[in-house]
């Protein structure tokens, strides 16, 4: 068996009209130094599947709450026992929780269930983007990346600021009168 490894001097050699750079001793390849193959990066969390096959998450937004399961399925999201076009009647809401099946590329490939309370309709929407993210990386960890770029699996704590006493409403204070 011939060794076709080189040193970077005889590589630099090769270039045309180009001197050959000096090289030193411990930039050269060795011919005893072991090859070693670069791996795929592999998941590095387990999938995270119940006994009906489904992944679980929990999605939070504002004072939303909602719990989320994914399955492979034909694209159907069902909130609340009602379809999605039902619950969330704004097609605003409806991009909203579509966003991390069009990030990954999924869609209409799953199923997805789920119960919300709490909030409006707004952060109810937010809090299901939220769970279905975290449903999604959990059933195929290999789009973890993918989901967390976009930063759906990061939950948006702002929340509405409290009312304080003397003042209309957080902040505002009440209308001032000279006379």
């Amino acid at each position: 068996m011939t060794d076709n490894r080189q040193s970077l001097s005889d590589l630099a050699s090769l270039t045309s009209n180009a001197p050959a750079p000096v090289v030193a001793a411990a930039e050269t390849v060795a011919a005893d130094a072991p090859i070693v193959p670069v791996q795929p990066s592999t998941p590095l969390r387990a999938q995270e599947i119940d006994s009906l096959g489904r992944a679980y998450a929990t999605g939070r937004r504002k004072d939303a709450v909602a719990r989320v399961w994914v399955k492979p399925g034909t694209g159907k999201i069902t909130v609340n026992g009602r379809d999605q076009e039902i619950y969330f009647a704004r097609p605003t809401l409806r991009l909203v929780i579509n966003q991390p099946f069009g990030v990954t590329d999924r869609e209409g490939q799953y199923d997805v269930i789920a119960t919300v309370k709490g909030g409006g309709l707004s952060g109810q929407a937010g809090a299901v983007k939220h769970g279905i993210a975290q449903a999604l990386s959990k059933y195929e960890p290999a789009l973890r990346g993918a989901v967390k770029a976009e930063g759906f699996l990061t939950r948006d704590s702002r929340t509405v600021e409290r009312k304080k006493y003397g003042k209309a409403k957080a902040r505002r204070s009440f209308q001032f009168s000279k006379r």
